[in-house]
């Protein structure tokens, strides 16, 4: 792409009498390999590219975009986004400003070792049939069935190259690959348990193979089909609860990083992705234990949600959503910024060319602590560890959630016991957070897309966290 296209982009917008210009090119390279059921289901490759231009005049917004990269067309992209601010502008009670921050000229390029594409569709579709195989053979010697059986491979290449009218000169380039399952176990006398997990980073083939899959996920199938097969139900006295890192990481995203999006605080989320129980007002007032520290951080390096810059230019760091319980900081893009009067913290993300960048998490996780897994265990006298989940609710505004686990097993004087079926956590997201006593060291992340916004759009996120301790935990069953 000729980064001149989108000099002149910038350049005719201000001309029209804009205030500010962005032009943004994005090419997005999608590949998905799917087996069902031990049978190749779909192999897919698309390519989407394009240009899209977004202006400040008179206190509006206005976007546009195209995929017709020559001047001619990009002329014609500046002018209709400049139309669409002007008529924004004679219905807007309150004109828009954006945050003034420091902007960057920026490269970012993520060399995969072995390129997905490198590897042959056969090989992809062996490696799948592997997989699938050593799963079903697990299941039979457990006494298990597995009638359903979705295996996905899925790769996400993105090169972006931005220029604002205010400095910024931000090009990236990053692959993604995910690996995703889902799984459904049955056995004719004890009923069906289902599984699911999903893996990704910023990184080619070597990514995947480092997952171990075939291994991992034959793990998982001795393991769910002993919770299938023998699992009791949950304890219904108050009980002390460890949750496992998946369950920690959905949670934080769910509970702190989408109440925690700015836009949401403002109310402008509502009629797609629900509303927040955060207020302007109870920032600096405490949800959560002195333990408890979640962090929304785009700059790890392979991680699923990397995003070392927005696209609005900004630089990405850590953003302390809660900090020792306390809820600290908002995730911003510049509109957002200017109107809490700070700065943006570089959260402004969009799916694709077409698409207005918007408030996004990256990757969200709780801080680990120093305990390790045994000794969270170690000192509970009756509890349930819940290491999985297969079932995840909360309501709109983010504050009443509710888990259900797979992989459990009883608790008593502090070892693990019989595995427990289908275990219910439900609490309100402050009673979830302030019972928290005590957090483990070992750090996980699973990955996901992140739907937000209309017209939907769908962003690569890590969700992350260590293993945790509840205590007095009052748990519900979900029935066999």
């Amino acid at each position: 792409m000729d980064e001149g296209l989108l000099r002149y982009a910038v350049d005719q917008a201000l001309s029209l009498g804009a205030k500010y210009a962005e032009a943004r090119y994005q090419k997005d390279i999608h590949e998905s390999v799917i087996l069902k059921n031990g049978v190749p289901e779909i192999s897919a490759r698309d390519l989407e590219e394009g240009v899209c231009v977004r202006v400040l005049l008179d206190g509006s917004l206005g976007f546009a975009s195209t995929t017709v990269l020559n001047k001619r067309s990009i002329r014609s992209c500046v002018k209709s986004a400049i139309s669409i601010a002007k008529a924004s502008a004679k219905i807007r009670k309150k004109g828009i400003t954006l945050s003034e921050e420091d902007l960057s000229k920026a490269r970012v390029e993520v060399k995969p070792r072995i390129r997905f594409d490198a590897v042959d569709l056969d090989a992809k579709l062996d490696f799948l049939k592997e997989i699938d195989k050593s799963a079903v053979e697990v299941g039979r010697k457990m006494d298990v069935k597995i009638p359903t059986r979705l295996l996905e491979m899925l790769r996400w290449d993105c090169e972006k190259h931005l220029i604002t009218s205010d400095g910024a000169d931000i090009y990236t380039r990053v692959p993604r690959v995910m690996f995703e399952y889902f799984l459904t176990l049955h056995n004719p006398q004890r009923g069906v348990i289902q599984r699911f997990e999903h893996l990704g980073e910023s990184r080619g083939w070597e990514a995947i193979e480092s997952w171990n899959l075939p291994e991992r996920i034959s793990n998982e199938v001795r393991s769910v089909s002993t919770v299938l097969l023998k699992g009791v139900a949950p304890p219904t006295e108050a009980v002390d609860v460890v949750l496992g890192p998946e369950i920690t990481g959905i949670a934080c995203h769910e509970s702190a990083g989408h109440p925690g999006e700015a836009d949401r605080v403002l109310g402008r989320e509502a009629a797609q992705g629900g509303e927040s129980y955060i207020k302007p007002d109870l920032l600096g007032t405490k949800i959560g234990s002195d333990v408890v520290t979640v962090v929304d951080d785009s700059t790890i390096p392979n991680s699923f949600g990397y995003s070392p810059y927005d696209d609005e230019g900004v630089a990405g760091r850590e953003r302390k959503l809660i900090e020792n319980g306390y809820l600290r900081e908002l995730l911003h893009n510049r509109e957002t910024a200017a109107i809490f009067e700070t700065k943006s913290n570089g959260a402004a993300r969009s799916a694709g060319y077409d698409y207005e960048p918007i408030i996004r998490m990256a990757n969200t996780y709780m801080k680990p602590g120093d305990y390790s897994v045994e000794e969270l265990i170690e000192d509970v006298k009756d509890g349930v560890y819940i290491k999985s989940y297969q079932e995840w609710n909360i309501d709109d505004i983010r504050w009443n959630q509710r888990y259900v686990g797979v992989e459990a097993y009883r608790i008593i004087d502090g070892e693990i016991k019989e595995p427990v079926r289908n275990p219910v956590i439900e609490l309100t997201t402050k009673s979830f957070f302030s019972s928290i006593d005590a957090v483990g060291k070992d750090l996980e992340f699973s990955a996901g897309y992140c739907g937000k916004g209309d017209p939907m759009q769908a962003v690569p996120v890590w969700f992350g966290g260590p293993s945790i301790r509840l205590r007095n935990i009052r748990l519900g069953s979900r029935g066999p």
